[in-house]
């Protein structure tokens, strides 16, 4: 991202803001505005030129994002941007981001002529925030400026009405920050060809009955409708393994699948993938099947032939087994609470990971009796929202919050949260000595036209694995897995995305950011 490096250089810390506005009392006035600008619009201007027109230097302060709450997936901007973007503004003279809660400790230390606020903030009656604000300006002898309020314009509503596509300049901002290019993300996409990955996990086999509505009953509410043609696909655990074999990895595949048609359908079509599969086959339960029957496009029904009570110990120990075996570099749990996983087994299955071993869990089941917590001190964890709630049973918090709860709890060491079309959020560990690397980002999707998201996040998880033990990287990885998952959405039904799918996205992305690293 090409940005002049004057408006760069507007962006300081506070010691660097005092050092140029120098000591109270100034020959020069200064003036301090505080908001979180999410998106800069009309109303902001107008308040920041109304503010410069009271001082000689304006300085601009803005919330961090570790502190904004008050709507779902929000910041929709993340903070660097926001920053620059106040920046570009030629009546801006600084900008800082602040990060703490309130600006009470930035205006103490600064210690601005002048704090402008918006004529909403005092509008029938003080606001006890307004009131501590208040209490710092009148310590050192600063006062308010209220700026007029004739048009207000709210962020929170142009967002929600239609929130811009800033998709790649989010990303270009978050790449930049980590000191890397499309260069970084290529070169890991070379890395992935080798890496030994072992996952255990349910089979799924999803179907598609494609159908054309004839019409339907007059005596009762049933749909009459035309059969056209049948797909099997391999899905569940067994399409994580594909997607990590079409990336280029070594994958062993260890699942339990009944003594059918469907079991023979899937041993073949894993073979074929080259994927090395130990089947555990249990004559007593189906291979689980998923039948979606579909009209015109639209999903009329699915019909589930399932049996999810648990696995019994034979099954157990043999899985056990060949996890300890396996050699691998990596163990990925793909939990769709099929009959594998549960609260009996999964202790088990977990101590039987070697040392050393990268673990990763994927527990997909907000609709049934399962939770992502069961898997506490992993490597990688990657719910979606509606698991995260399920987990931490909470339907309230706003997604930020939400997720750094589960980080939390879950005591994992990457935390990738899936927010659908909003993209996803990671959560890492950060040392103390790099406190100028971010806890969290966001990274938006990359998808352009859906034809169906079932599967995404099992594409997501399979390129962020290999990446994270082939860079470390979570912004590598995160980046990756996003666009692996936004391949994925573009096709109807589980098909696996390969390093060219992921590749061809890239190229599109470097070229409407008109970037070359």
């Amino acid at each position: 991202m090409v940005v002049d490096e004057k408006i760069k250089g507007k962006i300081k810390n506070v010691q660097q803001i005092c050092a140029a506005i120098g000591a109270r009392p100034r020959k020069q006035k200064v003036i301090m505005c505080h908001g979180t600008f999410d998106i800069v619009h009309p109303g902001h201007v107008r308040h920041l030129m109304y503010a410069k027109s009271k001082a000689d230097v304006l300085v601009v302060s803005l919330t961090a994002d570790a502190h904004i709450a008050k709507a779902n997936f929000r910041p929709f901007v993340p903070e660097e941007l926001r920053a620059m973007n106040l920046a570009a503004l030629e009546m801006v003279d600084h900008v800082i981001i602040d990060p703490e809660a309130k600006p009470l400790k930035n205006l103490g230390t600064i210690q601005p002529d002048y704090f402008a606020k918006g004529y909403e903030y005092v509008k029938g009656g003080m606001d006890p925030r307004t009131k501590e604000e208040l209490d710092v300006l009148e310590s050192y002898g600063g006062e308010f400026i209220y700026t007029p309020g004739d048009i207000v314009f709210s962020s929170s509503a142009i967002i929600e009405t239609m929130p811009p596509d800033i998709a790649v300049e989010k990303l270009m901002s978050l790449l930049e920050a980590e000191n890397m290019g499309f260069g970084a993300l290529r070169a890991a996409l070379g890395k992935l060809k080798g890496i030994k990955v072992h996952v255990i996990g349910d089979t799924i086999v999803d179907s598609y009955t494609y159908t054309t509505l004839i019409g339907g009953n007059t005596k009762t509410p049933t749909f009459s409708v035309r059969y056209e043609k049948h797909n099997d696909f391999v899905g569940g655990a067994g399409i994580v393994a594909k997607h990590l074999r079409a990336a280029g990895a070594d994958v062993t595949f260890t699942t339990v699948l009944g003594n059918d048609k469907l079991g023979m359908f899937v041993m073949d079509d894993l073979d074929k993938a080259g994927i090395t599969v130990n089947p555990i086959v249990d004559p007593t339960r189906p291979t689980t099947n998923k039948n979606a029957f579909i009209a015109g496009g639209y999903r009329l029904l699915k019909v589930d032939t399932l049996d999810n009570r648990s696995i019994s110990e034979r099954i157990l120990g043999e899985l056990k087994a060949h996890i300890a075996e396996a050699g691998a570099q990596a163990v990925v749990f793909c939990d769709f609470r099929h009959g594998i996983f549960n609260r009996r087994t999964i202790p088990e299955l977990i101590q039987a990971i070697p040392k050393g071993v990268y673990r990763v869990a994927d527990s997909q089941v907000a609709s049934r009796w399962g939770n992502i917590l069961e898997f506490k001190g992993f490597d990688l964890i990657t719910p979606n929202e509606r698991e995260a709630r399920f987990a931490l049973g909470d339907q309230d918090s706003v997604v930020r919050p939400l997720g750094l709860e589960l980080y939390k709890q879950a005591e994992c060491k990457t935390l990738m949260l899936k927010m659908g079309e909003r993209g996803m959020i990671t959560y890492r560990a950060v040392p103390k000595q790099q406190e100028d690397v971010r806890a969290f980002f966001v990274v938006d999707s990359f998808a352009q036209n859906v034809v169906d998201a079932v599967g995404s996040g099992d594409a997501l998880l399979a390129y962020a694995t290999l990446s994270m033990i082939a860079t470390g990287n979570e912004v590598v990885a995160s980046t990756l897995g996003s666009i692996a998952a936004a391949v994925e959405c573009e096709h109807d039904g589980n098909v696996p995305v390969t390093p060219a799918d992921v590749e061809r996205v890239l190229e599109r992305i470097e070229k409407h950011a008109n970037f070359k690293a």
